[in-house]
């Protein structure tokens, strides 16, 4: 028996091109598991109760940009780090200055300017009423305001010049620390995505050859 055998085209164009497919499918997979992963810790934020402004924060990026690569790698990262890892480590708060923490209540209203943390003096530039201390020993001090309470549960300053109405209302409640309780496992997602890459990578490569 006789048996011809030949090669049809290029042996290192063959190599090439599976060389170029093998990119394009580790290229693929990090994209899906990165943007997977970001998806998975915004929805884990959001599942806590934090909010979808923070949850925006969680973004991804894969790099090499632009282009295919056996060495492609998704970063995932958040621009408020802080916050995030308090979360999710827990964290005990203490006051810079060595006083007390004030926590606004709801009457406090919202935030302060530049949808930052508001503060007593921010509270009373913004509303134009003074806050006052009443100290208790058993419990967590108070400032409070002389006002009224509006619609939307708010204090504002009474509209009445006989006072009627008016009302003492606290507005910030004053702590020594806060325990910022664990409330996110963001390793847990990162690590389910990491398991799920060999799989992406072999059905990204069979998909495209």
């Amino acid at each position: 028996m006789k048996v011809d055998m030949s090669v049809v085209g290029s042996i290192e164009e063959a190599m090439r091109e599976i060389g170029r497919e093998g990119e394009r499918a580790v290229s693929r997979s990090m994209k899906t598991a990165g943007n997977g992963l970001k998806d998975d810790w915004r929805a884990q934020i959001i599942g806590a109760g934090l909010g979808t402004r923070l949850s925006r924060t969680v973004r991804a990026e894969i790099y090499p940009k632009g282009q295919n690569s056996m060495n492609a790698a998704a970063f995932i990262y958040t621009r408020a780090p802080k916050v995030l890892q308090a979360f999710d480590r827990g964290a005990l708060i203490r006051s810079k200055n060595g006083f007390f923490l004030a926590i606004p209540t709801p009457a406090a209203g919202g935030q302060g300017a530049g949808r930052k943390r508001i503060t007593p003096g921010g509270w009373e530039r913004r509303t134009g009423l003074k806050l006052r201390l009443i100290y208790r020993r058993s419990q967590p001090s108070l400032l409070v305001a002389e006002g009224r309470v509006s619609k939307s549960g708010r204090a504002a300053a009474s509209r009445s010049k006989t006072g009627r109405g008016l009302q003492t209302v606290p507005i910030f409640i004053l702590v020594p620390q806060v325990n910022l309780r664990k409330r996110l496992d963001l390793a847990r997602d990162a690590e389910s995505r990491a398991d799920s890459i060999p799989a992406l990578i072999v059905a990204n490569w069979k998909e495209g050859a």
